[in-house]
């Protein structure tokens, strides 16, 4: 069988947690990211687990004031891309009509 190398950069404690896994599961670091590869390639997707992350407060009230304006009724919805294109261009030439009138 030819094989290709693949060299990446990573934090070695990363790396190193890796590998203990994959031993625990009795594969090599080399087979879990070559499996890896043969899903990305017939998905043609990329999923990333959050499971270790915190939303900052910023992000926290950003989406508590999303969640308010969408309550309140204050959001504008589309029907497709072409509409929303539309309903900016009209925002925009509002906008520089009030700036030249000032």
């Amino acid at each position: 069988m030819n094989t290709a190398s693949i060299l990446i950069k990573t934090d070695p404690q990363l790396k190193a947690k890796a590998q203990k896994t994959a031993e625990k599961m009795g594969l090599s670091l080399t087979s879990v990211i070559n499996c890896y590869l043969k899903h990305f390639i017939s998905s043609e997707t990329i999923t990333f687990s959050t499971r270790d992350e915190v939303p900052s407060q910023y992000l926290i009230n950003a989406l508590k004031e999303s969640e308010d304006d969408v309550k309140a009724g204050r959001v504008i919805r589309f029907k497709n891309a072409q509409e929303e294109l539309d309903y900016l261009d009209k925002e925009i030439a509002n906008e520089r009509q009030r700036v030249s009138s000032h």
